[in-house]
């Protein structure tokens, strides 16, 4: 079976992360699979086995997602014409027996015009592929009417299914986003998470400090920063990424000089270094959730709220009853709120194994697969 996914992460990296453990888990299954990203590349995520396709990338201005730049400022209908034709020549070239579409039509509105060309395409195949939507537990909430029936009408006219990662005995669609004309296919596959981690020997100890792949996290390592002059027992390390990196180190370094602290960028064993943390420190994206989940690290959760977002607040909430876990929200961050959520946090101990539905990716594959024998 040949399977197309086609993702486009704005922000942070957690879209392409959750695409591509889907993608390792089609992959893992004998399946061939091609993984379309449209974001800036992000080599610290893991795309073995894959056939990795880039488009000329874009990204969002902050939280601005309706103002998009690509490698060389705004982007112009060029570089979006450019995406629409390297999206259908892959298209053509993969011959997907399953095409899914990582958020869309229940997010990047403003991409709808290379989506759509996609699946106009797709419905024109014989045979047609089985399409799909990939979307996380808890979406952005639709700001008008609109949005959620454009999001059904396209749903109604081009998908077979809609898989939502979620364990519906804790969150369900219809808590983040109207479900009418769309019950009939939403398919519930538990979470998607890769493979529970295996322990490093680095991080062992430490308090954890991450903030995705965006330069949205800045707050918290300032917070991290402030509070490593008072908890000096422990070391800090604090995992910086995005595209700007080694400037954003640079800047961070003199305000860490002196104190139990390590800084350095995202790396590819954070969750096997999870495994023996201290504690987390961290934002609330879907990723990080499962990575949390998995490993029953004492964790600080600080969702990201700007731009009006609610996603991880949401998230952040319904996780909030577990034990360990401690919710911060943005607007109260400072050392001694972050210290004190801390040791919190790690009065709770570890958690153990979680009970959730975490076999999400598997589940995927399997229904795929059955909607393809079909």
């Amino acid at each position: 079976m040949k399977v197309m996914i086609v993702v486009t992460h704005l922000l942070g990296t957690g879209h392409l992360a959750r695409a591509l453990v889907l993608g390792r888990a089609f992959a893992g299954a004998g399946h061939r699979v091609s993984v379309v990203s449209g974001g800036f590349p992000a080599p610290q995520l893991d795309g073995a086995g894959l056939n990795l396709v880039q488009l000329p990338p874009l990204r969002s201005d902050g939280t601005d997602f309706s103002r998009l730049l690509g490698t060389a400022g705004e982007a112009d209908a060029a570089l979006l014409s450019a995406r629409v034709t390297a999206l259908l020549e892959t298209l053509e070239a993969a011959a997907p027996d399953v095409l899914i579409t990582e958020l869309f039509p229940f997010g990047r509105r403003g991409l709808r015009s290379e989506f759509g060309a996609l699946l106009e395409a797709a419905a024109a195949r014989r045979p047609r592929p089985v399409v799909l939507a990939s979307i996380r537990d808890i979406l952005a909430p639709p700001s008008k009417p609109e949005k959620a029936a454009m999001a059904a009408e396209l749903v109604a006219r081009f998908y077979d299914g809609v898989l939502v990662h979620s364990d519906p005995a804790v969150t369900r669609l219809e808590a983040s986003w109207p479900i009418e004309g769309l019950a009939d296919k939403v398919i519930y596959t538990g979470y998607v998470a890769p493979p529970p981690p295996v322990a490093v020997a680095e991080g062992a100890g430490e308090i954890l400090v991450s903030a995705g792949g965006g330069p949205v996290g800045v707050p918290i390592f300032l917070a991290a920063i402030e509070a490593a002059r008072k908890i000096t027992n422990r070391r800090w390390r604090l995992l910086v990424g995005g595209t700007e990196t080694a400037a954003r180190i640079a800047e961070l370094a003199p305000l860490a000089d002196g104190l139990p602290v390590t800084l350095e960028p995202a790396r590819p064993d954070f969750r096997g270094m999870l495994c023996d943390a201290a504690c987390s420190v961290s934002m609330c994206g879907y990723n990080t959730a499962m990575d949390l989940l998995q490993t029953g690290v004492p964790a600080v959760l600080v969702p990201f709220d700007e731009g009006n977002e609610v996603e991880q607040g949401l998230r952040a909430e319904s996780l909030s009853h577990l034990s360990a876990i401690e919710v911060l929200r943005a607007g109260d961050l400072n050392g001694a709120a972050l210290v004190d959520g801390i040791s919190r946090a790690m009065s709770g101990g570890r958690r153990g194994a979680s009970e959730l539905r975490m076999d999400g990716a598997r589940q995927a594959v399997e229904i795929a697969e059955r909607m393809v024998g079909r």
